[in-house]
């Protein structure tokens, strides 16, 4: 469980300092402090830099290629060390081409020589990635499968993403980077504005990948994390200028961001990662895994799976698979199963002996299927906080039922 957040926490350290050598390189040794101090204390890094999530990644990798790619001002000219990066990033997932399109694009058409470039760098490193990234998925998938083309293929040829939510086409600019920048956005707009013409180029990026994401239908806050270290020079700028206001918003910026970061962080919806805990610990030492069963009577996918259960637990959750037969009136079995909870119980579990030995749930769901764990005889053993705003299915509580098979009467 530790493991893998401490090494995403090295790698997220690397690319922390890599952002201020390259604003060191860029920039005055002033602003380079003044972007690595507001790199380290965004409270979005600080949600995001640990865990293990491909946005993650797709970051780390992003900030790592710019330090290497030519920047106005840079004297960086490792062309294969960043396209190898870019091209690694793609690998683990296909949208991070998005914010390089304009940044390669740029290369290109100032290149001297752009035939040595496309021909000795930019190909050969394409090639090689495309090659591995299609050997990998025949080892694993049994079959010549191109999951660039797929993943292309679902979320904006078919539009399917949007099956998991959507937001309207403003969303990123009205909420999410405002979002995800949090007490940083009065700066970044000051930045902006006060920062030299050769940071345009960056801001031309963020603004190109705002402008991407705004036209696909289903949104989320981490899509735009790749950018959020081009933000963090503008917000360097900003603190650089602001020189008889600088302790105030040095202040204001640590004291705001330290509260986010904790309360998101340690507090707001941290339910669903102990109840794996509390799972791990009183199922794993069974004599008899089969019987130690877990059902999740959930959202699907509300908490982690066996990255947080090393045994070998029977576990299940209610599926949400998206349709790609085009069925009209489709439903996954999460929405079956909310449609009537009680209904839906009783008919999956008509057998005794196939009934779950734990139910987990959100508080919100107990009253509706009150009458199904008092007739199988389930107990609640635990309880977890989760959050203060609960919201639809997702209740402020966990609640562990498990069943006391000896007094199971029928």
């Amino acid at each position: 469980v530790w493991t893998p957040r401490f090494a995403q926490a090295l790698l997220s350290a690397v690319a922390d300092v890599k952002l201020y050598s390259l604003a060191r390189r860029l920039e005055t040794q002033e602003v380079a402090g003044w972007v690595f101090f507001c790199q380290l204390c965004s409270w979005f890094t600080w949600y995001c830099c640990t865990r293990t999530l491909t946005n993650t990644m797709e970051t780390i990798l992003t900030t790592i290629a710019l330090s290497y790619y030519p920047l106005e001002g840079s004297k960086a000219t490792h062309s294969v060390k960043y396209a190898s990066l870019v091209a690694l990033a793609c690998l683990v997932r296909p949208t991070a081409i998005i914010p390089w399109v304009p940044l390669l694009l740029r290369h290109v058409w100032r290149e001297q020589d752009r035939r040595r470039l496309i021909l000795h760098s930019f190909l050969p490193v394409g090639f090689v990635t495309l090659t591995l990234s299609l050997v990998i998925d025949r080892i694993f998938f049994g079959q010549w499968t191109l999951v660039q083309l797929n993943f292309l293929r679902f979320n904006v040829l078919q539009g399917s993403g949007t099956f998991y939510g959507s937001h309207p086409w403003h969303w990123y600019l009205s909420q999410g980077l405002p979002a995800v920048l949090g007490p940083h956005l009065p700066f970044f707009l000051h930045g902006c504005l006060c920062a030299p013409k050769r940071s345009r180029l960056l801001l031309v990026t963020v603004l190109w990948t705002l402008l991407v994401y705004s036209m696909l239908g289903h949104k989320e806050f981490r899509f735009i994390y790749p950018v959020l270290p081009f933000c963090m020079v503008f917000c360097g700028h900003s603190l650089a200028h602001l020189r008889a206001w600088r302790k105030p918003a040095l202040s204001f910026l640590l004291l705001s961001n330290t509260l986010l970061a904790l309360y998101t962080g340690l507090v707001h919806q941290r339910g669903t990662l102990d109840v794996m805990g509390h799972l791990r610990e009183v199922s794993c030492g069974s004599t008899n895994l089969s019987s130690a069963s877990v059902f999740m009577l959930m959202p699907c996918h509300s908490t982690p799976y066996y990255s947080h259960v090393h045994c070998p637990l029977p576990l299940r959750f209610l599926q949400c698979p998206p349709d790609l037969t085009g069925q009209s009136g489709y439903l996954d079995e999460a929405d079956t199963f909310y449609l009537n909870p009680e209904g839906w119980l009783q008919r999956e579990f008509q057998d005794a002996s196939s009934l779950p030995a734990r139910l987990v749930m959100f508080s919100v769901l107990e009253e509706e299927i009150r009458t199904f764990l008092t007739s199988r005889n389930y107990e609640r053993t635990a309880v977890f906080f989760h959050t203060h705003f609960p919201e639809g299915r997702t209740g402020s509580h966990i609640y562990v039922y498990e069943r006391k098979s000896s007094m199971v009467k029928w």
